[in-house]
C-alpha cells in the first residue's frame, strides 16, 4: 500500500506521515529532506537558489547530509522552497522518490507533489492543510521551544511566500491530487489530526 501524504509547509502532514508509518508498518520518506538537502547544499557552496544550473548541481549532495538538523531550519527551508520551482531539480530527484515509492510491501511518503507527480497511483492520497495563521503559530511555537528567537509576523509572511511559490511553480505546483482527502487540521490536535488520517486511510485502502 502506497500513501501520499501532500500539504504545504508546517500543516501536520510530516507528523502524520510519520504516525501512518508507524501505525500500519510502513517505510516512511519525507521528501522535503531532499529539497532541504538541495538548499543546504547550494549555502554552504555560496550559491544562489534561484539560478537553475546551481540549484541542479547542489542536487549532487552527500548522503550524511540528510542527518544535518540544519536542514530543518527556517532558513534552510526557504532556500528548499526556492531550488524546487527549478524543473531540473525536480527530475533530478525524482527517481529517488519513486524507487522509495514502489518498494515491495508499500511505503508512506509525505511532501507537495507525491499523490499528484511521485505516485499517482497511490492508494490512499492525504491533502494534510491548515491555516496560514494557525501554521504559522506552529512554526514559531517549534523555534521558540528550540531556543530560537524569531518574530510570528516574519514567520506568517514566509509562510505565506512558500505558499505562492508552491501553488504557482509550473511544474508540479502544489494541489490535492485527484480523489484525495482533504485533512483540515486548523482546529485539531496532533492526537486528532493522526486519528482523522488513520480513519481516512483505511476507509481509502478499504480496510473498514
Amino acid at each position: 500500500m502506497i500513501i501520499a501524504v501532500d500539504g504545504p509547509t508546517a500543516s501536520g502532514k510530516g507528523t502524520i506521515a510519520k504516525a501512518l508509518a508507524a501505525h500500519f508498518g510502513l517505510p516512511h520518506l519525507d521528501t522535503g529532506l531532499l529539497y532541504r538537502a538541495v538548499g543546504r547544499q547550494l549555502q554552504l557552496a555560496g550559491g544562489n537558489p534561484d539560478d537553475p544550473h546551481a540549484a541542479l548541481a547542489a542536487c549532487d549532495f552527500p548522503e550524511a547530509l540528510l542527518e544535518d538538523d540544519v536542514l530543518r531550519s527556517e532558513e534552510v527551508g526557504g532556500y528548499a522552497s526556492r531550488v524546487s520551482v527549478h524543473p531540473g531539480v525536480r527530475r533530478a530527484l525524482f527517481e529517488r522518490q519513486r524507487t522509495f515509492a514502489l518498494q515491495e510491501g508499500g511505503a508512506v511518503l509525505d511532501g507537495r507533489d507525491i499523490g499528484t507527480v511521485i505516485a499517482p497511483e497511490a492508494q490512499v492520497k492525504l491533502f494534510v492543510t491548515a491555516s496560514t495563521a494557525e501554521r504559522a503559530r506552529r512554526r514559531w511555537l517549534e523555534m521558540q521551544s528550540r531556543g530560537i528567537a524569531v518574530d510570528l509576523a516574519v514567520i506568517e509572511a514566509d509562510i505565506a511566500a512558500r505558499d505562492e511559490r508552491d501553488t504557482t511553480r509550473a511544474d508540479a505546483p502544489l494541489m490535492a491530487a485527484p480523489g484525495a482527502v482533504v485533512l483540515d487540521t486548523t482546529t485539531l490536535g496532533r492526537g486528532e489530526a493522526i486519528a482523522a488520517a488513520i480513519t481516512a486511510v483505511r476507509r481509502q485502502a478499504g480496510l473498514e
